[in-house]
């Protein structure tokens, strides 16, 4: 749940730059939200995380 606010800031910003014209910074928001994933799911799994949810969907 605590980091939910970084996928639904990432997803924003990615549907902004589709929607706009912005392709390569759509591919690299693409890419922050992969390493957000990995490393929110890394932190979970360290037991640092509890509460981090598990939002993981791109939209």
């Amino acid at each position: 749940m605590r980091h939910d606010w970084v996928y639904e800031v990432l997803t924003d910003l990615s549907d902004y730059a589709e929607m706009n014209g912005l392709p390569r910074l759509a591919r690299k928001v693409a890419e922050t939200l992969a390493v957000a994933r990995e490393e929110i799911v890394a932190t979970q799994d360290e037991g640092g995380g509890a509460g981090g949810g598990g939002e993981t969907s791109l939209h």
